[in-house]
């Protein structure tokens, strides 16, 4: 039951060319630093990451795309990153923008071991052209609702607060989110942690993230705190 690895460079040494990924964090919070550093020491390429965000130019994600190492990726908020943002004009990387809502369902269902969910987000827009659409009966109404398929990840990597060796996972305010619904869905999940107890240490009633889900864990180091910042940029 002991699923501790060493670090992160242990933790990811599998993970292969045209992987795709789940990276879990909102913005800048809660993001797996060392895993993402390991990935760029690696040198692993034609990544497809799914991840609300992708990162800034000189951090999280924002790494990965500046070594080249991101094939596609599918987020909701791109945030501030000049690389990313030439990449896509260039037709360098392939983007699938998707609702928030959307995207956390899909992390979801798949977790669920649902094969789809019906989402009203996207209809009748650019989201909805070649997928497939279902009327239902809401409040007495027909509405028209969007099919969305789940997430087919072959590695989630996620943070979080504290882990135990056991891999039951508490998560602190922001970083809750996506982290724990990705923890659920991907193949093989690897979870890096602020602080790693012994099992038995968490109290039940605190953890977010039952071990059941995870496959590797490891304690990280030199975690840096930053904050997200929007600018308008005037052309």
């Amino acid at each position: 039951m002991n699923k501790t690895v060493k670090n992160a460079e242990e933790a990811i040494k599998d993970i292969k060319d045209n992987s795709t990924l789940m990276l879990g964090g909102f913005g800048l919070c809660g993001i797996p630093e060392n895993s993402i550093a390991a990935l760029v020491k690696k040198g692993v390429k034609g990544l497809t990451c799914i991840s609300n965000n992708a990162g800034v130019d000189d951090f999280g994600i924002g790494l990965l795309l500046k070594t080249h190492q991101v094939k596609k990726m599918i987020s909701s908020y791109v945030g501030e990153n000049a690389e990313f943002e030439r990449q896509l004009l260039s037709g360098e990387l392939e983007v699938e923008l998707i609702p928030q809502g959307t995207l956390a369902t899909r992390c979801l269902a798949a977790g669920y071991g649902m094969p789809a969910i019906f989402t009203p987000a996207g209809v009748g827009t650019e989201v909805a052209i070649g997928k497939e659409t279902r009327t239902f009966i809401v409040d007495g109404a027909e509405k028209e609702f969007l099919m969305e398929m789940a997430f087919d990840a072959d590695f989630a990597i996620v943070k979080a607060w504290k882990g135990d060796t056991q891999g039951n996972l508490v998560f602190r305010e922001t970083a809750r989110n996506f982290n724990p619904m990705m923890a659920m869905a991907g193949k093989i999940t690897i979870a890096e942690v602020e602080e790693l107890v012994p099992a038995g240490e968490l109290n039940p009633d605190h953890i977010h993230t039952p071990g059941i889900y995870v496959h590797r864990i490891f304690q990280g180091v030199n975690y840096e705190k930053r904050i997200e910042q929007r600018t308008v940029r005037v052309r």
